[in-house]
């Protein structure tokens, strides 16, 4: 199970505070990750930057 939890990162979205979970694979991507997601609060598509847990 721990396994699982070191592959899950939080993207977060800085105006609205909103949080998606995804996966990453460590080993072949080194950088943050940087989606487009559909935002409720904004009714649009916005960015969500990696954030720490």
């Amino acid at each position: 199970m721990a396994k699982i939890q070191d592959n899950l990162i939080i993207l977060k979205n800085k105006e609205t505070g909103e949080v998606y979970t995804t996966f990453k694979n460590k080993k072949l991507v080194t950088r943050k990750i940087e989606l487009k997601k559909y935002s409720k609060k904004l009714r649009k598509h916005v960015t969500f930057k990696e954030s720490k847990k």
